[in-house]
């Protein structure tokens, strides 16, 4: 599950998007390029980074050991990674992250990460699976992730109608997912900020935008584990919808969500020492036990 590309995007704030930039200068060495009031730095193996504005972050910056709000846009930040692969660049990102974190960049409740899975991987069966995997532990997710209730607009959860029409009319191809991806919306399936992205999975990105299946639900941090461990958990889902045949749509029990997310992460793929760590960052938020799907007799 680990050769497969993705992107991501890392909202922040603390900062301004031009020290954000030279961060990245530094990291990689080379010299950035402004367009307009974002920035790009092109990689020696010719890969563009880019640090760029986003309207939804919520800007504040650390005076005297407080934090505060400021109304000045240029502390709005949004760093967009080329494609990158896990092996080959994670100890890269990582490493990026803690520098930024350094200068004095933070994250707050308005603030996301967003990673997007290469789209042409994909078939029509492993897009509805995507959408079941999602759709039945919509709850298990929410509580492991701890989902600020104020993303949520940004970031709802699957939609039962959706997954409900994707069961009863059974698609077979993209144009079909697509039709009734987009049932119900009156706006232009081709505007940017279609209102169907607002969603964990995001198909809009897939079928009007840059071709990839994009998961929005996770908050925004600069702890480097909790990104690997948000990188490794849409990985192992994006590999879960490609190799199985079919994905249920039923939940889980939540008697211990415990014990089904970790029964679930063992499932797919999340075993081993590569895993640990993720394995207990997806845990720690979840009553339950691990060891016991039922409380052991006295």
């Amino acid at each position: 599950m680990l050769d497969k590309n993705f992107g991501i995007e890392i909202e922040l704030t603390g900062i301004t998007r031009i020290r954000a930039a030279r961060v990245l200068e530094e990291h990689f060495g080379r010299s950035l390029l402004q367009e307009g009031s974002n920035y790009k730095i092109i990689a020696e193996d010719g890969r563009k980074w880019k640090v760029v504005y986003d309207g939804s972050i919520r800007t504040q910056k650390k005076e005297n050991g407080r934090i505060r709000s400021v109304n000045d846009n240029r502390y709005s930040v949004e760093t967009v990674s080329p494609i990158l692969l896990y092996e080959k660049d994670i100890d890269g990102l990582q490493e990026l992250v803690r520098k930024l974190r350094k200068v004095g960049a933070f994250t707050n409740s308005s603030t996301g990460i967003h990673i997007h899975l290469n789209g042409q991987d994909h078939t029509p069966r492993s897009l509805r699976n995507f959408l079941n995997i999602i759709y039945a532990r919509n709850d298990l997710l929410y509580e492991s992730l701890e989902i600020e209730p104020s993303r949520m607009k940004y970031c709802k959860k699957m939609d039962q109608r959706l997954v409900e029409q994707m069961k009863k009319k059974k698609p077979t191809t993209f144009s079909q997912i697509e039709d009734i991806w987009y049932e119900g919306y009156y706006e232009s399936r081709s505007r940017h900020y279609h209102n169907s992205r607002y969603h964990f999975v995001n198909l809009h990105s897939f079928f009007h935008g840059v071709g990839t299946v994009e998961l929005r639900g996770f908050n925004g941090t600069l702890h480097a584990g909790k990104i690997r461990t948000y990188i490794l958990l849409a990985l192992a889902i994006n590999h879960q919808a490609l190799t199985q045949k079919s994905a249920s749509t039923k939940k889980p029990q939540m008697n211990n969500p415990k014990f089904a997310m970790r029964t679930w992460l063992n499932r797919i793929g999340f075993i081993g020492e590569t895993f640990k760590n993720p394995r207990e960052h997806l845990c720690k938020h979840l009553e339950g036990s691990a060891a016991w799907r039922f409380e052991q007799a006295e």
